[in-house]
């Protein structure tokens, strides 16, 4: 049986009746369409369906949508703004850090909450930041260089 659940998303509100058994990430691309959220292991290993929840980031194939009743997200296509892309975003494009792009939203993302927390990272904090994030394309490298160049420790 459905249960309506309140939420915000990107600063929108949404009210919508979920299944109990209905993850966070199957809301988020089947019922609202923001497709930008990945699925991909459904396990919590890859990353690829990272969101920021109530300042956190978060597996959203772990969460059951009932558990988000409340709470407010962010997803990738929150990020851009009226003025473009999200600084964050930028680095990503111009240090070639995407490349086939599947975990690249959970990536920005995890860099995003991670900048907001500590805008002056180290290596080690970026990296450690970032660990729950696989990427199988880039060898990291350009990953880490991109997330530098938007701290304010450079």
């Amino acid at each position: 049986m459905k249960r309506l659940i309140h939420l915000t998303i990107n600063d929108r509100h949404y009210e919508v009746a979920v299944e109990p058994n209905q993850t966070l990430v199957d809301l988020l691309r089947y019922q609202l369409g923001l497709t930008g959220t990945k699925k991909g292991c459904e396990m919590g290993d890859c990353g690829s369906c990272t969101v920021i929840m109530d300042g956190k980031t978060v597996n959203s194939c772990l969460i059951l949508a009932l558990q988000a009743n409340g709470r407010n997200i962010r997803t990738i296509e929150g990020l851009e703004t009226d003025q473009g892309l999200h600084t964050v975003q930028e680095a990503f494009v111009e240090k070639g850090a995407i490349q086939c792009g599947f975990c690249s939203s959970g990536m920005i993302l995890s860099a995003k909450n991670l900048l907001d927390q500590n805008p002056e990272p180290n290596e080690t904090e970026i990296r450690r930041a970032l660990s729950g994030n696989l990427c199988r394309c880039t060898g990291y490298q350009k990953i880490i260089e991109a997330v530098k160049s938007v701290s304010t420790q450079k």
